[in-house]
């Protein structure tokens, strides 16, 4: 019986995740029963909500066990089937446990198509990636041609793709990211009409001014902190801000102090909305139809920041909270 790498969950995290919150375990694979297929993962996502559930808190999905596999989505190959609807060297996408092989059943497993666009894509632009961005702006944003969008870190995944939507549907479009190399690579990669760079910026609540001289219409919030209070200063009546993560804040051991966000709100008039991809699960398939034409006619392009090596998949997932990644973080196993 053939034998496959795991990778648990060992400790919660106090603050920042380290190496040492992660243990490899090697398993025995079962033999396929009807109705299985034996799968070989071949591209792992690290996305920064996993830091979540790596707390044992309350959130829209259960926490990691101690001692059991952290889960992702992965792309994985059909090496073997005894499922009626899946046949050997089918590729499919879903959120499986982090395991070089494993045997799954039909449940979840979605069929992607090599010849369509790379494997790596299905875990960003036409994944949760784009899904995230899409529903995220035009969904919640609810975009008006000429308005102005500013979009906290803009160099990761979800950032690019709602900045080159936010371009596609006629919009002003500022990114903030953390090096000039991220600046140079929205605005001439990305077709964002300026960036700032907030570890070289000494005062965020004029820079996102000098940028948005029309005010912020759109306020697509990846990051959470200080940054988001500046943004604030800066919004116009009826603007939307669309929460979408906080990494800024993931590792903090305490309650975060802040501004308080009700006078703003208040003042402006201003919607202020978070939400989940699944809330919009009913127009997953729209949504991936509208990504792939605009793919397919090059307005959208995606950065991809591949490791490679089952072993180095830890890793990668703490290089998102330094920075390491432009667009997607993926792992080549």
């Amino acid at each position: 019986m053939s034998t496959t790498k795991t990778i648990n969950l060992k400790n919660r995290p106090e603050g920042k995740p380290d190496l040492n919150d992660f243990e490899f375990t090697t398993s025995e694979i079962p033999e396929l029963e009807q109705g299985e297929v034996l799968l070989s993962s071949k591209y792992v996502s690290v996305d920064p909500y996993l830091r979540g559930r790596m707390t044992d808190a309350p959130s829209y999905v259960p926490p990691f066990k101690l001692g059991e596999p952290i889960e992702s989505g992965i792309i994985s190959e059909v090496l073997e089937s005894k499922h009626d609807d899946f046949k050997t060297g089918d590729y499919v996408s879903a959120r499986l446990p982090w395991k070089e092989k494993q045997v799954a059943t039909g449940d979840g497993l979605m069929k992607v198509d090599p010849e369509r666009a790379s494997l790596s894509a299905y875990l960003g632009i036409l994944g949760l990636t784009g899904l995230t961005a899409y529903h995220g702006l035009m969904e919640i944003g609810k975009p008006q041609k000429g308005e102005t969008l500013i979009i906290s870190g803009a160099a990761g995944a979800v950032g690019s793709v709602v900045g080159q939507i936010g371009k596609i549907v006629g919009l002003h479009v500022v990114g903030i990211a953390g090096t000039d190399e991220k600046i140079r690579m929205l605005r001439s990669e990305f077709g964002f009409d300026a960036g700032i760079n907030y570890k070289t910026t000494e005062n965020m609540k004029e820079a996102i001014a000098q940028a948005c001289p029309d005010g912020v219409d759109i306020y697509f919030d990846n990051v959470g902190g200080e940054i988001s209070d500046a943004v604030l200063y800066n919004i116009n009546k009826h603007s939307r801000t669309i929460n979408c993560g906080a990494i800024a804040v993931y590792n903090d051991t305490e309650i975060p102090e802040s501004i308080s966000v009700q006078p703003f709100l208040v003042k402006k008039s201003s919607l202020m909305q978070g939400f989940i991809v699944s809330d919009f699960s009913d127009k997953h398939r729209e949504a991936i139809n509208q990504l792939s034409e605009w793919l397919n006619e090059d307005k959208l392009k995606y950065e991809e920041t591949i490791e490679e090596g089952f072993d180095n998949i830890p890793q990668a997932f703490l290089g998102l909270f330094e920075g390491k990644n432009k667009g997607k973080m993926v792992v080549k196993v």
